[in-house]
């Protein structure tokens, strides 16, 4: 029992999703700093607020602190853009240019000429409109 537990927490993936989430949350500690100590004191030489958390609305005695939902939003938007353009895109331009020199792979499917539906490269008959293919037809 614990041999099995041993090779999941070991496997590749777990540990690397470990490694994900300490990171992912260390990168969230500093991009509230981010906000609560530079955008939101400019935020508050632009508007005169120090920042949204102190917008509320107060409907039926219930308070609706609307501010506090966009100061969360606002750090959300700057975790997404700066994962983006600092893991997403730049590991993604890397993978475009180690694919530059390769052949591309060979087709795996193919398009069937009656109802034009993607179909094993193999097959001879089409499994949507069952009409003929033929082994050598090809899109």
């Amino acid at each position: 029992m614990f041999k099995g537990f041993q090779q999941f927490i070991m496997r590749g993936n777990v540990m690397d999703l470990a490694v994900a989430v300490v990171i992912g949350a260390a990168f969230g500690a500093v991009v509230t700093a981010f906000v609560t100590n530079i955008l939101n004191p400019l935020i508050a030489a632009i508007a005169g607020k120090p920042d949204f958390s102190a917008f509320s609305v107060t409907v039926n005695g219930g308070v609706i602190a609307y501010g506090l939902f966009l100061n969360a939003l606002i750090s959300f938007l700057l975790i997404g853009a700066g994962v983006y353009f600092f893991m997403v895109a730049p590991l993604n331009a890397w993978k475009a240019r180690q694919a530059r020199g390769q052949a591309p792979a060979d087709p795996t499917t193919k398009k069937c000429p009656e109802c034009l539906s993607e179909i094993p490269i193999a097959a001879k008959r089409c499994a949507f409109c069952t009409s003929s293919v033929g082994a050598a037809t090809s899109a």
